[in-house]
């Protein structure tokens, strides 16, 4: 393949997928353009319009409820499902046939990600999906990401007849982000939807330093201006499912300022999608009071609905309150609709208080209280309150033995947009920090600045620029289990052995080769795989025999090895951190030339 012509910074969210680019020979992130991609896809039934954002909905149809060629594409013109603003728009008029948040299933541990079960469906009435028609987590996505693929082909490359092959979207660099609490196996997932969409040459960059390189480029060298050696800023990423928070420290080398991620939050499940849901109970309950009630039917448009209604009213501040349909159901309400509205008062007071309340820097988000038997479906956070979940991470990752208490703030993510939110967090972080103040530094676009920042980050790998000193956003860890004497009734216990330290930089092969392990082939085996956000100074061949608390358990590889029935071979362990950004596990032996590769299990138990 020939070099690349474009570099670009691909933010596959959970809302809304946006791609940014610039050219692959400009000179440095603080001067190059960058540019965002408008995205043709379908709005209406067969009408096709361009927009910056794709919004990351897959509508899986049965060609009953749509025309034969309301789907059609100015390259394709039967697809298979619909993606982007058609299919979110129908799928809240028909929500059991509407594949949402894609992304966040990717980390969901309970399921076989590489199943077709989405569209999910909890209901008792059955959605009738056949299971041919239904796709995987993986696929769901790969399925985002090939019409950013085909869209982009259509636009920049030709004719689809004789296309400019240099110009394809697969033959340029692509920097696709994830969220910073993605653990080595939806990093993986993530991998694998590219490679299914025909993507093979990315590279994965954590979205809260994607955000903090679009502020670098916007400042346009002026940012050595806005920070000093000392700040440690607080990157706040709430999206559509996720809230992402990672802190950058500024540092002084030789009279340089240099800029370190120093910590990465948990994956927390708590965004967007949870406060949407909020305001559609909300309305509910006002429905109910006038004696109309919804089914679970219609709660999922609702929903869907009152995600589209708080887009427009914080999109815009000279919008005081939008409309809300909702079909009927039952033969009272044949062709009927409930109609209702979604005020900014409304929204302000839920999303203030309910997701963003006042706390102190020793409140802590509260214990769910655990059911017998609960619902399947995406682990959601127990306690909706961010501001809680922000004390807690702030509070497992000191400075220097102090909690740490940012000095300044850069805001990222669709929910931020909302001005009295951020005020507002700045309120809560001011009130636990000495100086009681705390800077915002500037967003020039909350829902573009992912995708422009991966851009740009490109450019700084290729020496164009500052680069955060970055590496794993975790510690690695493997279990082996103790070499002790039976006890009856009590297993040998698990300690957890580090096998690729906190910050491990890409491309960088680590190895515990002054120790051996004894490693079982040619049977069936288990192996447990461990990380952890809290113990970032463990150095490799760390031996953790307590770790309950601080280090959590992220799958089970469960393979047979090649070899002898039962064999037991003498290994050292050896972890690579690829330059896409990924984990590779070996297990290396220390009689022979054989090296065994160990390989992620995503079929959770």
């Amino acid at each position: 393949m020939n070099d690349p012509v474009y570099i670009i910074g691909l933010d596959l969210g959970t809302t809304n997928s946006i791609v940014a680019y610039t050219e692959a020979d400009a000179d440095d992130i603080e001067k190059a353009p960058i540019r965002v991609l408008e995205i043709p896809q379908l709005v209406d039934s067969g009408v096709v319009e361009s927009r910056p954002a794709l919004p990351s909905f897959v509508l899986v149809t049965d060609g009953m409820d749509t025309a034969p060629d309301a789907l059609a594409l100015p390259w394709n013109p039967s697809p298979p499902q619909a993606t982007g603003e058609y299919a979110r728009r129908r799928g809240e008029e028909i929500p059991q046939r509407l594949i949402a948040s894609s992304k966040s299933w990717l980390c969901n541990t309970f399921v076989d990600r590489n199943a077709p079960i989405l569209p999910w469906d909890n209901t008792a009435d059955k959605s009738g999906i056949p299971a041919e028609s239904k796709l995987s987590p993986v696929a769901a996505s790969a399925a985002i990401l090939r019409h950013i693929r085909d869209a982009w082909n259509h636009l920049m490359a030709g004719s689809a007849t004789d296309p400019d092959e240099r110009l394809r979207f697969e033959n340029q660099k692509i920097y696709l982000t994830v969220p910073a609490s993605f653990d080595a196996v939806a990093r993986e997932l993530t991998v694998a939807a590219a490679d299914l969409a025909g993507l093979a040459n990315i590279t994965l960059l954590e979205e809260p330093q994607a955000a903090f390189y679009a502020w670098l480029a916007a400042t346009e060298g002026g940012w050595r201006d806005a920070v000093t050696a000392g700040d440690l800023i607080l990157v706040c990423d709430v999206g559509g499912g996720t809230s992402d928070f990672s802190l950058i420290q500024v540092g002084d080398e030789d009279g340089d300022l240099v800029l370190e991620r120093v910590a990465v939050g948990n994956h927390l499940l708590v965004g967007g999608d949870n406060m949407d849901l909020a305001l559609a109970y909300a309305l509910a309950r006002q429905l109910a009071e006038s004696g109309t009630r919804l089914d679970s039917w219609q709660m999922n448009g609702l929903w869907h609905s009152c995600r589209r209604a708080k887009e427009q009213i914080l999109s815009d501040a000279a919008i005081q309150s939008q409309p809300v349909t909702i079909l009927g159901r039952g033969s009272s309400l044949i062709g009927g609709t409930i109609k209702t509205e979604l005020t900014r008062e409304t929204i302000e007071s839920i999303l203030r208080d309910g997701f963003f309340p006042a706390c102190g820097r020793e409140d802590r988000p509260a214990a769910a209280q655990r059911a017998g038997i609960r619902e399947f479906g995406l682990a959601f956070e127990a306690d909706p309150g961010i501001t809680r979940h922000l004390a807690a991470f702030l509070a497992r990752h000191p400075i220097d033995g102090q909690l740490a208490v940012p000095t300044a703030v850069l805001f990222n993510g669709g929910v931020m947009k909302a001005g009295l939110l951020r005020e507002h967090i700045l309120s809560v972080l001011g009130g636990w920090s000495a100086e009681g103040s705390i800077n915002a530094l500037p967003t020039r676009d909350f829902d573009l600045a992912v995708a422009r920042g991966a851009a740009c980050y490109g450019l700084a790998r290729e020496g164009k620029g500052i680069r955060i000193r970055g590496g794993l956003g975790r510690s690695y860890y493997i279990g082996i289990a103790a070499s002790m004497p039976a006890v009856p009734g009590m297993p040998a216990p698990t300690k957890a052995l580090c096998v690729a330290p906190f910050g491990t930089e890409e491309g960088t092969t680590t190895a515990i080769s002054d120790r051996e392990f004894v490693l079982l082939v040619g049977e069936s085996a288990t192996f447990d795989f461990l990380g952890s956000t809290t113990r970032t100074d463990d150095p490799i061949g760390t031996v953790v025999e307590d770790w309950t608390g601080e280090i959590d358990p992220i799958t089970t590889l469960e393979t047979t090895l090649e070899g002898e029935n039962g064999q037991a071979i003498p290994v050292t362990l050896e972890l690579t951190v690829t330059e896409v950004g990924t984990l590779e596990l070996w297990c290396v032996s220390t009689v022979d030339e054989r090296r065994w590769r160990l390989e992620f299990n995503v079929r959770e138990h």
